[in-house]
C-alpha cells in the first residue's frame, strides 16, 4: 500500500515534503487490492500499478511517504480492514505489520536478512541496467528512514525470527508454512 501512495503521488507531481498534501491525497485514494498470491495485484484510483510500484523511482521515494504520520494512520487503518474482512486469512507483510497492524494475528514473523543479501535481491529484482550503489542506498536508506516511525529491527514478544540469508524463496516459504498450525482441511502449503 505504501508503493501504491508513493506511486500516486509522484504520478500527481506532489512536493512529496509538503506532507498535508500528501496525507489528503492518500486518505482520498481508491485502492484495490487482488491478495491472490499467484496473481496479486494492486490498483490505485483505478490505474493498475502492480509493475509500477516496483520501479527505482517509487522505491526511491517510498520512505518519505511511509514516514508521513498521516499516510501511515490512513494505511495502518486501511490494513487492518483488510485483514479483518479476509474470512480465509491473509498473509501480511511489512514493518510494523506484527506490531501495529495485527499483532495478534496467530503466526507473526520478523524476516530478516544480512543487508548484502538483502541488496543482491532487489538488484537481481530490478536487473542489471539499475545502479548497485544506488540500490545499496534504497535498501539502507530506507531503513534508517523507515526505522523513525517503525520499530522493525528487533522481534516483539510472541513474533518468531526467520533469517533468510542464506535461503532460497522455497526456504522461507517452507520455514514460515512450518509455523503455520495446521487445521482441519488444511494444506500445509499454498
Amino acid at each position: 500500500m505504501y508503493r501504491a501512495a508513493t506511486w500516486l503521488a509522484v504520478h500527481e507531481g506532489l512536493d512529496l515534503d509538503d506532507t498535508d498534501a500528501v496525507a489528503r491525497l492518500v486518505t482520498e485514494a481508491e485502492f484495490d487490492l487482488d491478495l491472490d498470491p499467484r496473481l496479486p495485484r494492486v490498483v490505485i484510483n483505478g490505474h493498475d500499478v502492480t509493475e509500477e510500484i516496483r520501479r527505482p523511482e517509487v522505491s526511491a521515494a517510498v520512505s518519505a511517504v511511509a514516514t508521513n504520520l498521516g499516510v501511515r494512520a490512513d494505511l495502518v487503518a486501511r490494513q487492518q480492514q483488510l485483514i479483518a474482512e479476509t474470512p480465509a486469512g491473509v498473509v501480511a507483510e511489512g514493518r510494523d505489520i506484527t506490531t501495529v497492524v495485527a499483532p495478534d494475528a496467530p503466526v507473526r514473523v520478523l524476516l530478516v536478512a544480512d543487508p548484502e543479501a538483502r541488496v543482491a535481491r532487489r538488484h537481481a529484482e530490478l536487473g542489471e541496467s539499475v545502479d548497485a550503489a544506488a540500490v545499496t542506498d534504497q535498501v539502507i536508506r530506507r531503513d534508517a528512514d523507515d526505522s523513525t516511525v517503525a520499530e522493525f529491527h528487533a522481534a516483539a514478544p510472541g513474533v518468531t525470527v526467520v533469517d533468510s540469508t542464506y535461503l532460497d524463496l522455497e526456504g522461507v516459504i517452507d520455514a514460515i508454512c512450518a509455523l503455520v498450525p495446521q487445521t482441519s482441511g488444511a494444506e500445509s502449503r499454498p
